[in-house]
């Protein structure tokens, strides 16, 4: 049995993607936890296998609360090995016979932050004199209001079922097609296979906060023809004005490209927090320029070894 810890409680949008990669392995079991870092210390421990939980969403961003625990938490083994896709939707969940017509007045309604952020628009205008009030998630809101302790919750659509409430008004997401992505987590995981559209993830901390710092992050990865899907600075939490650099570099670790441009950013920085590399959940293979492509460095390591001590090739 694979024990897959998520953030909980059910009903979440974390359980909907910790459903979808447990059904890719052999009997998965789902688990769920309290926070983010609670999930990720099941998976330190042993209680559980691998960890699901959110990373970045579409509208919001990156997951502050994750980025966070995995910092915290850096050089303990833990990588990702997957990641999952889910689209975002929100339902107005209340108590049976509670309508929309309803919640009328300085009603409570109670949500994640991302969700509150996803609806407003939508929130002001049906209903404005409503007090959103926020939650650890969207579920735990559903939760509350099933114990009588809000009116209303803004919450993912599988919550209803979970929690016995009504749907009072259904896809009030503000933008359409949001979505937002997943990581899985192993501890001492082999790193999978090259599937031809891989991620891999770093975090990246400099030796000074000087100009050109950064370009010079960036120079490792431009010349040897690796994109970059994400680039975001977060506090060390060392002192204030302190920041490392979150990649998503478009290549497998198994790429010589990407092998020469860590050999050069370990050189050049501080610390290097390898996270993972590991297929993308779209599908989506870059685009390798000719130089930088895997026989390209064997015709160039070829020529390297043919070279004499008198200098002639």
């Amino acid at each position: 049995m694979t024990r897959i810890a998520y953030l909980g409680p059910a009903g979440t949008f974390t359980e909907q993607a910790a459903l979808q990669w447990a059904a890719t392995v052999d009997d998965g079991q789902t688990l769920p936890t309290s926070t983010v870092p609670a999930a990720l210390e099941a998976l330190r421990s042993g209680a559980v296998d691998a960890a699901v939980v959110p990373f970045e969403n579409s509208v919001e961003g990156s997951v502050p609360a994750t980025l966070q625990a995995l910092l915290d938490g850096a050089g303990d083994g833990l990588r990702i090995c997957a990641e999952v896709l889910v689209e975002v939707q929100f339902n107005v969940l209340t108590r049976s016979g509670v309508t929309l017509t309803d919640l009328t007045g300085p009603v409570s309604v109670a949500t994640h932050p991302h969700a509150a952020a996803q609806t407003r628009a939508w929130m002001a205008t049906n209903l404005p004199e409503a007090e959103v009030v926020l939650e650890s998630s969207t579920a735990r809101a559903a939760q509350a209001v099933a114990e009588g302790r809000y009116d209303a919750a803004i919450s993912a659509p599988g919550a209803g079922p979970a929690y016995g409430l009504d749907s009072a008004a259904e896809h009030i997401a503000d933008r359409e097609g949001a979505v937002t992505r997943f990581v899985v987590l192993r501890k001492g995981a082999p790193t999978p296979e090259p599937s031809g559209a891989d991620r891999t993830t770093l975090v990246v901390w400099i030796w000074a906060n000087r100009p050109g710092a950064l370009l010079g992050l960036l120079h490792q990865f431009a010349v040897r023809g690796i994109d970059l899907s994400r680039l975001e600075s977060r506090p060390t939490g060392e002192a204030l004005g302190e920041y490392c650099f979150w990649i998503d570099a478009d290549a497998h670790l198994d790429e010589p490209r990407l092998r020469e441009a860590l050999i050069g950013l370990r050189r050049t920085s501080r610390a290097i927090s390898f996270l993972g590399s590991y297929p993308r959940a779209d599908g989506h293979r870059a685009l390798v320029p000719t130089d930088a492509r895997e026989d390209a460095y064997q015709a160039a390591q070829a020529w390297l070894d043919s070279l004499t001590h008198d200098g002639s090739a």
